[in-house]
């Protein structure tokens, strides 16, 4: 198993990753795909990671630009993160997360919100203790990891392709 960011050429294969890796979800709404594209063309995929196994990429998780209380603070957004349907629960999309995690700890992110279930989100240090909320979602799915700094509360944002969904 290969992480290494997205390159050029790979859109195609990070579009159809992504499209079959959404669609047996409940909670898919079937933009997942193309709101990646969204984001790399609006310079907002701050961090694009894949993973390969035999040249061929399985994993994705795409990392970008987030605000909460409208003060960006160097915050990202987690997501989406695909895997191939009959590679998930082996660990791929864990590792691509815990990679991305540290790429923007070292670039001196503050923190990393994502939406998401906590039983998946929290062994990888995501939590949420109400502070942030995003819409009228439950707050237990609004989980945030901080880096540096006090942990932030408001309002949750995401990059604008995200937001328009």
């Amino acid at each position: 198993m290969i992480i290494r960011d997205e390159q050029p050429g790979d859109e195609d294969a990070i579009h159809q990753l992504t499209e079959r890796a959404f669609a047996p979800m409940a909670f898919a709404d079937g933009t997942e795909a193309s709101l990646i594209g969204e984001l790399r063309a609006s310079g907002d995929l701050t961090l694009s990671l894949v993973v390969e196994i035999d040249g061929r990429i399985v994993g994705h998780v795409a990392f970008s630009p987030a605000s909460i209380n409208g003060v960006h603070g160097d915050w990202y957004g987690l997501g989406p993160v695909s895997v191939e349907p009959d590679m998930q629960r082996n660990g791929i999309g864990r590792a691509l997360i815990s990679c991305g995690l540290d790429c923007l700890r070292s670039a001196g992110a503050a923190g990393c919100a994502l939406i998401g279930n906590p039983k998946v989100y929290g062994p990888m240090g995501f939590a949420s203790d109400g502070a942030i909320s995003y819409r009228d979602l439950e707050a237990r799915i609004v989980q945030r990891i901080v880096f540096v700094g006090e942990a932030p509360a408001g309002e949750l944002l995401f990059a604008p392709a995200l937001e328009a969904s």
